[in-house]
């Protein structure tokens, strides 16, 4: 694990779209494509706008990228609270991203039949090889989830890589998420976290005792490759090892 800590949210959301074109285009040099999973949420929008801006637009071949999502909520594709739509707008239509490159979770079906669908739909992408991600990004939820991986959820408990449906009680709704093992498959995994209100998370998930239930992004740790975390001051602020 590799802390990477900067004075500004803006400096933060730069050397992560930096390490985004730099292991992009090692994958890319290496194997002639990059397969990236990308994160929900408002502080991972600001990063895909970075991305697709004149400063990092022309810096990957982006018709060498494939697109997938480390979790999706359960709503239609054209619901403002669909990841799918939040990158959509701010990633892949000022791309122009081809929509045979982008895999988004089929929320048509029934939580259960997509999380299997999508399980089928990366383990065909990869294929015979084994199913690793050049890139996981993820993010950080107050109360310590990542992904869509919530405290007291039973997912939190797989030893399979696989794709699950996640029953949030006391939002009552459904979220379909990566679990930890395959998220730990990925060759690379970026963290974004940033702001002041991140900053009792950061602390537990890093230096609290293991605590899975209460902790779910402590599960997360790249089996052959690196975990990084991108974060500001004021996220990484009651860190004591620093």
């Amino acid at each position: 694990m590799n802390l990477n800590i900067f004075n500004t949210e803006g400096e933060v959301l730069d050397a992560l779209a930096q390490y985004f074109v730099k292991t992009a285009n090692e994958a890319i040099a290496a194997k002639g494509k990059f397969s990236v999973a990308l994160s929900g949420g408002s502080s991972p929008k600001k990063l895909y706008e970075l991305l697709a801006s004149t400063t990092y637009a022309d810096s990957v071949e982006w018709g060498k990228v494939y697109f997938f999502f480390g979790d999706e909520r359960n709503v239609p594709q054209t619901d403002k609270d669909s990841n799918y739509l939040m990158a959509k707008k701010a990633l892949f239509e000022p791309l122009y991203i081809d929509t045979d490159h982008i895999f988004p979770v089929d929320t048509t079906l029934t939580p259960k039949e997509a999380a299997q669908k999508y399980a089928e739909t990366i383990a065909e992408f990869f294929d015979e090889d084994e199913m690793s991600f050049d890139l996981v990004l993820l993010g950080l939820g107050d109360n310590s989830h990542t992904a869509s991986l919530f405290p007291h959820t039973p997912v939190l408990h797989d030893v399979t890589p696989s794709v699950k449906e996640v029953w949030l009680e006391d939002q009552q709704v459904y979220r379909i998420t990566l679990n930890a093992p395959l998220i730990n498959e990925a060759k690379y995994i970026a963290f974004l976290v940033y702001g002041e209100g991140k900053a009792e998370a950061v602390h537990h998930v890093l230096e609290d005792e293991e605590d899975i239930e209460n902790y779910p992004a402590q599960l997360i740790d790249s089996i052959t490759g690196e975990v990084e975390w991108f974060l500001d001051e004021a996220a990484a602020a009651k860190l004591e090892n620093e």
